[in-house]
């Protein structure tokens, strides 16, 4: 027979479960938003300062400082977070890119533009680096059971693709708003301003969470202290790992795809698009496949035939059998995105997530930016399927020396 102080105990434990549930979606409704906000800022910014007569060498110059200043915020926010609270630097960061879409459409002079980007938050390339990410990383790892943590970065990183990918299709809202008559420039304008409302959206959503101070009775005298090394070791072999990505971004790709066998553009958006779902939906997938095998082996067992299938590829006769390669390619390829970072989450100390999360993150974002300009070059050679084979050889290295080195460090849930 139950006590009245197990009752009250039970009904503790719910309420905390409900909170917990509750906190995780409005996290997760953030990401949406900002995510859909990515999506299509990538898209307009661009076509925005081409409108205001920037030419591309310029763009590219912006581009670079929105990448450079994304990387050192993300750094230093992992740095800092663990001396405040969670909930402040979340509202701060979206703030941050509310005032980001409110003064982006009103500079015109390139130093402003320069500053803005440097500081703010469109990053020139969509996916998991910005002031955000190691905080929500951080809160959703304290937030999870070590048994449905890696479930819930599949749910995190299967909305953020999702969002991303309806962001990129509401970029063409411009050429409708011109067909009702709406001039380019405003029309580009009104995006931008709509990014700042998801800000808000965003700020509404994290206002909503309660306050999330570090458990900790005093902030750690280092962000990274016994975990330095694990750390660091993962941050050089996720580089590695970006760097190979690098040779085959999906513009190359299609590129390729367009010079060796005269696919269609309308051909090449259906086998994207196609490939992005079936990306976005081996994310839950690998989080039930990391609960059987364990995360080390579902990143390595599952990124090894996608490597292969990319080589292969570069040697196949015709188009049909491409396509079939790089689908199953696409199916697999990501699946180490949600389990990498429950890793990352699981082998370090609570204190330690933020800078973790930060220090395994932009080394990859930077990495990945040098390749394409050395694949870029192969392109244009006799070899041309050269990038392929170096991307997927690279990755198979990579997978050998993860699967060598960390085999042995498991995660809580797989600990015997």
């Amino acid at each position: 027979m139950d006590t009245p102080e197990s009752s009250i105990s039970q009904a503790t434990a719910a309420d905390q479960a409900a909170q917990r549930r509750r906190d995780l979606r409005l996290v997760l409704a953030a990401r949406a938003a900002r995510n859909f906000g990515d999506g299509f800022a990538v898209i307009i910014l661009p076509a925005y300062l081409t409108a205001i007569g920037y030419a591309p060498a310029q763009i590219g110059v912006i581009a670079t400082t929105a990448l450079l200043g994304s990387a050192l915020l993300t750094l230093s926010v992992g740095w800092l977070a663990p001396r405040f609270d969670l909930r402040s630097l979340l509202i701060a960061g979206a703030l941050l890119m509310t005032a980001t879409g409110l003064t982006m459409p009103n500079a015109q002079h390139l130093a402003l533009i320069l500053l803005i980007a440097f500081i703010g938050t469109m990053n020139p390339a969509t996916g998991d680096m910005g002031v955000l990410v190691p905080i929500e990383h951080t809160l959703l790892a304290r937030e999870a059971a070590d048994s449905e943590r890696t479930k819930v970065f599949a749910r995190y990183s299967l909305i953020g693709a999702i969002a991303t990918s309806g962001g990129a299709l509401a970029a063409a809202t411009p050429d409708l708003l011109r067909a009702l008559g709406v001039a380019t420039l405003p029309a580009l304008q009104a995006m931008l301003y709509l990014y700042a409302v998801l800000g808000l959206a965003g700020v509404a959503c994290y206002r909503a969470l309660p306050p999330a101070e570090h458990g900790d009775a005093k902030p750690p005298t280092s962000p990274l202290g016994e975990s330095k090394r694990v750390v660091f070791k993962l941050a050089a072999l996720f580089s590695v790992d970006a760097f190979a990505g690098g040779f085959v971004v999906q513009s190359l790709l299609a590129l390729w795809l367009f010079e060796r066998f005269g696919l269609s553009l309308a051909a090449a958006s259906t086998f994207f698009f196609a490939a992005s779902v079936l990306a976005a939906f081996s994310f839950p997938a690998a989080a039930w496949l990391a609960k059987r095998i364990g995360l080390i082996n579902t990143m390595v067992y599952t990124h090894l035939p996608s490597s292969l299938c990319l080589i292969a590829a570069a040697f196949a006769p015709n188009l049909p059998v491409v396509l079939a390669l790089l689908l199953v390619r696409a199916a697999l390829s990501q699946m180490d995105v949600p389990t990498r970072t429950s890793y990352v989450m699981a082998v370090v100390t609570p204190a330690e997530r933020p800078a973790a999360a930060s220090v395994t993150t932009v080394p990859r974002s930077l990495a990945s930016s040098v390749s394409p300009a050395l694949a870029g070059l192969l392109l244009g050679t006799p070899y041309a399927g050269l990038p392929l084979v170096i991307c997927g050889v690279l990755k198979v290295a990579y997978d050998g020396a993860l699967l060598l080195a960390f085999r042995h460090i498991k995660p809580p849930e797989e600990r015997a």
